[in-house]
């Protein structure tokens, strides 16, 4: 890998402003400063360090996002923004791509990756993950509605649902309740509610397997942040 596409990855400067980084002798590789921007490396084996602070490469990169209302979880799209679009510029270069996908009215807890084995194990229903949602509805759930939820509801398109746990929140100015499903089917947790009478109002993720939104640091008003190698496989971690 180029020295300089390295740095770029890790989000370091622009290719551009790296140029110059590189040339007036501030990075080193194994110790011994270079200037050629186009210097090849094996990223996983050779030290590089700007400053004489090292500079750690990963080859898979994991991101949270505390995903605003209003947002398409896609990659891109012609007429509406997406998540990627509020990607600082140096993020948009490692071909990250969504973990599975929030309506645009949900907002909470979405995971970005260049990984893809990873995300597969996120989303499918064979790894059982447990996705829990935080739910505002139009009328208040009943014990029947626990227990339908908790045998697999079935939608009125005939669609089978995993069992799932559903939960009355605490006593608050509206209705409201938490959701846990292991699947991600579309729309299933608003459509799972409505097949027992309670339209969703607003709906919030709050986590994905062991990783929980709440314990996440976002700096400042930033709604992204990386996950180091631990927190990413909290996703996996038994209860």
């Amino acid at each position: 890998m180029r020295l300089d596409k390295l740095m770029s990855d890790l989000g370091v400067a622009s290719r551009k402003e790296l140029k110059q980084i590189i040339k007036s002798g501030r990075v080193s590789v194994n110790g011994d400063p270079v200037r050629e921007p186009d210097m090849k490396l094996d990223p996983e084996n050779d030290e590089v360090a700007l400053d004489g602070r090292p500079l750690s490469y990963r080859r898979f990169r994991y991101f949270a996002v505390d995903k605003p209302e209003g947002l398409l979880t896609a990659c891109e799209d012609k007429k509406q923004k997406t998540v990627m679009d509020i990607l600082p510029e140096q993020l948009r270069k490692l071909d990250l791509f969504p973990v599975g996908r929030l309506d645009k009215d949900t907002t909470g807890l979405l995971l970005l990756t260049n990984d893809g084995e990873y995300a597969h194990k996120v989303i499918s229903p064979k790894y059982r993950i447990e996705k829990v949602y935080y739910a505002e509805t139009d009328g208040a759930i009943t014990n029947e509605d626990i227990a339908l939820f908790a045998s697999g509801v079935v939608l009125r398109d005939g669609l089978h649902c995993l069992p799932a746990k559903l939960e009355a929140a605490e006593p608050s100015p509206c209705a409201a309740c938490y959701v846990t499903v292991m699947e991600g089917k579309y729309h299933q947790v608003k459509r799972m509610l409505a097949s027992v009478g309670k339209p969703v109002i607003h709906l919030r993720r709050l986590s994905i397997g062991n990783l929980e939104l709440g314990s996440l640091q976002f700096d400042g008003d930033s709604c992204i942040c990386e996950l180091s190698q631990e927190q990413a496989n909290l996703v996996f971690a038994e209860k």
